[in-house]
């Protein structure tokens, strides 16, 4: 293709560069308003000054109007080079894998000045538009004026990112998807509705101090933690601070939800008394870094009590859930709000599973534009959340909010942005692929929605990109609706 770009002449140029500066500046002699001549204004404002506004103006002029024009080819990165010449036209084109380098020549007529772009059609094909605030001039401001100043002859290149190709391993596999889904046991409407009534009833019972026996199950008590690793070499013994507590209140009927073996270690327990026992840290434990490790545990009885309940029957029925008459009432209103919760985890894990399987079978080069713009969405909606729990005042949010900290979250969080990355992409893919659609109104209702959120929390925002945001959310949203109706999806508990 071929596109051509009229512009005024440089020397044109720095006579309109010469006399923006009239109106901002008072020459000797001159009253305001009255036309000065050039030679008067660049003696008295620079010629270097003239020089730069000059270089400036042919930034803007032409800068916009090319890159509106720019298609991009299969790669994530490219690199444009725009030379500015006076008395003869070269025009080439040139393609690489890792970017695309085209030349921009312009050539000094008697009245104008025009602008070739050439590209050769069938050496590329489109895959996308430039990124937004992805296009970007690395020739520095002071090359440029060397150049232009010694040999009239102005270059500067830009860099700009471009959505990238998806690429799918193998070719429409997320047609015939085959999702197995893990559902947590702690989540069936069953089992934790049992739970929540005996949280409810306990909570109804009286604590008595126990002074005559040691600890039993049923009891609470309130121990003092310490804890280090076990090793033959002294010197290598190391304290574990996330396993050391003081204070800590322990229900016994809660033993499955602390290291295994603890409780056991501590039954017969009296206040006062101290216990020290060693126990290992499973390969499953939460913490990464404990897990398979040697420890060595010392815990003090500081309290001991027990539960003095009332018979649990219908008359507790309003205390345990205001509103209802009896204890069959009662079970029957919890079970049903487990089962809205166990439904919205179920959906919610097989969201989950889909998506970290369609990011595994595309294949794509991420622009480090996109990764950073992804990353700080995320670490801005980190803060949101931070902020709605925690009240921050000034000083922190600045500090939570400052260059270090944001780079410091992409760097820490590289394989998870690159993994919401591949799976937006993804999603967006077959968006298009199968002509979804949802409603218009939808997505201004949601915008409005999220405005609102940002000026209830006096953020900053940018509407045009709130709207990409949520337009991404509703795609989403239908992708996977259509994803879950054509499926194999098995569930299991564990």
């Amino acid at each position: 293709m071929l596109r051509s770009l009229k512009l005024k002449n440089p020397i044109q140029e720095e006579s309109d560069s010469c006399h923006k500066f009239v109106s901002c500046t008072q020459i000797p002699g001159f009253r305001p308003g009255k036309k000065v001549p050039e030679t008067v204004l660049i003696n008295h404002i620079g010629k270097k000054n003239v020089q730069k506004a000059t270089i400036e103006s042919i930034l803007k002029r032409t800068f916009p109007h090319a890159m509106s024009s720019v298609h991009c080819s299969n790669s994530s990165l490219h690199l444009f080079s725009f030379v500015y010449t006076f008395g003869y036209v070269m025009k080439r084109a040139s393609s690489r894998r890792a970017n695309l380098n085209l030349t921009l020549e312009i050539v000094l007529g008697s009245a104008s000045l025009v602008a070739f772009m050439s590209v050769d059609a069938d050496m590329f094909k489109v895959a996308g538009r430039a990124l937004n605030d992805s296009i970007r001039i690395v020739t520095k401001f002071s090359d440029m004026e060397e150049t232009y100043s010694s040999q009239k002859f102005l270059r500067y290149d830009i860099i700009v990112d471009v959505a990238p190709e998806v690429k799918w391993v193998p070719e429409n596999g997320y047609k015939n998807l085959k999702i197995v889904v893990e559902i947590d046991s702690d989540i069936d409407a069953q089992r934790a509705s049992e739970q929540e009534l005996k949280r409810r009833y306990k909570s109804l019972g009286l604590l008595r101090i126990i002074t005559d026996r040691g600890l039993q199950i049923g009891d609470v008590v309130v121990l003092d933690i310490s804890a280090t690793t076990i090793d033959q070499d002294e010197s290598n013994v190391q304290k574990i601070p996330s396993a050391e507590s003081k204070g800590f209140h322990f229900d016994t009927e809660d033993g499955d939800k602390v290291l295994p073996g603890f409780l056991d270690s501590i039954i017969g327990i009296r206040q006062g008394e101290t216990k020290s026992f060693p126990l290992v840290f499973p390969e499953s434990w939460r913490q990464e870094n404990l897990r398979g490790v040697h420890a060595q545990f010392t815990v003090e009885c500081k309290e001991l009590f027990y539960r003095e309940l009332p018979e649990l029957n219908d008359s507790l029925a309003e205390k345990l859930l205001p509103g209802c008459t009896t204890l069959e009432q009662v079970k029957e209103s919890l079970l049903q709000r487990c089962l809205e919760v166990e439904q919205t985890a179920k959906e919610q894990a097989t969201d989950n599973a889909i998506l970290d399987q369609l990011h595994k079978m595309i294949e794509v080069d991420i622009p480090q534009s996109l990764f950073e713009e992804q990353g700080r969405q995320l670490y801005g909606a980190q803060l949101l959340q931070i902020q709605a729990n925690m009240k921050l005042n000034e000083q922190q949010l600045a500090s939570l909010s400052s260059p270090k900290a944001v780079n410091e979250y992409l760097e820490s969080q590289k394989e998870n942005i690159t993994s919401v990355i591949k799976q937006n992409l993804a999603v967006g893919d077959i968006f298009r692929r199968e002509n979804l659609q949802f409603p218009t109104e939808e997505l201004v209702k949601e915008v409005e929605n999220s405005i609102s959120e940002f000026k209830r929390h006096k953020q900053e925002y940018d509407e045009e990109r709130i709207r990409e945001q949520v337009q991404e959310v509703l795609e989403g949203a239908k992708v996977l609706e259509w994803l879950k109706e054509h499926a194999e999806i098995e569930y299991k508990t564990r």
